[in-house]
């Protein structure tokens, strides 16, 4: 019997989401739906048109779409971002919407009008890693565009992406041309604060990594409906220096009532900066 042959492509995949969506929602639930459906028709969807992408999927604050060029995915990442940059100067700190962006180029299988792999679960792991407002990329992609975009480049070093067999070495663009992480100026809490780690699998079996996963996701939106007792600090999946960043965040936050903590800087921003 004939096996059928697999189709494959090579695509640039950009992989988005909304950075603390549980907690936004939990605060405003129709509120944060509209803005993510205004954002999506005023400036997510017109980025992808121009730079000719095409929308593989969407979430409830996620998106996925292919590029059949490396440079105009990271363009259009590069122009929704700024975009998103200027809306929300003109948003409340505690409403702003963040989004966090991956991209990779790889081999994909192609599945009607789905794409499977690794080439996919790269960008979206590239993109859990991202900080709020940022881009990263695979080393993949940093070659094809080094010297093809004037913006410069961040070399965070080898990455544990969850789920994916080996290091990577990423690279984030350095969207204020400081060397520095993009920063959300959030509003200082005056209480004490909780800060919402991710769980580690210690089964040893991939499966049950959802269950992980659902757990943080049901503490965050029951700790975002408390209006009135306290501020909470909300990250999620952290793996590699994502988690270490979550816990020097954690560490600066619980102590936010108190002297201010020292400044330190994670991990994932230590790195020479490479300009294209």
């Amino acid at each position: 019997m004939e096996t059928q042959r697999v189709e494959r492509r090579l695509l640039a995949v950009l992989a988005a989401d909304v950075a603390g969506y549980s907690r936004l929602v939990g605060i405003d639930e129709e509120g944060t739906l509209a803005q993510l459906r205004s954002i999506r028709l005023e400036l997510i969807d017109p980025a992808i048109a121009v730079h000719r992408g095409r929308i593989i999927k969407t979430t409830g604050d996620g998106i996925l779409v292919e590029f059949p060029s490396v440079v105009d995915a990271v363009r259009c990442a590069l122009a929704v971002q700024r975009s998103m940059a200027e809306r929300n100067a003109e948003i409340a700190a505690d409403r702003l919407i963040a989004l966090r962006i991956g991209i990779h180029l790889g081999d994909v299988v192609v599945d009607g009008a789905d794409l499977l792999g690794d080439g996919v679960n790269i960008a979206a792991r590239l993109e859990g890693i991202a900080d709020p407002g940022g881009i990263s990329l695979s080393e993949d992609v940093w070659r094809q565009v080094r010297d093809k975009l004037p913006e410069a480049f961040v070399d965070l070093g080898e990455q544990v992406l969850k789920n994916i067999a080996r290091p990577m070495r990423v690279y984030r663009i350095d969207l204020a041309g400081t060397g520095e992480a993009p920063h959300l100026r959030l509003p200082l809490p005056d209480k004490p604060s909780i800060a919402v780690l991710p769980f580690q699998n210690m089964s040893g079996d991939p499966e049950q990594e959802y269950f992980t996963d659902g757990m943080v996701e049901d503490i965050i939106t029951g700790l975002s409906r408390i209006r009135d007792r306290a501020e909470f600090e909300l990250r999620l999946q952290g793996q590699g220096h994502r988690h270490q960043a979550g816990r020097a965040r954690a560490r600066r936050s619980l102590r936010a009532r108190g002297q201010p903590a020292q400044r330190r800087q994670s991990p994932a921003h230590h790195g020479t900066a490479h300009r294209g």
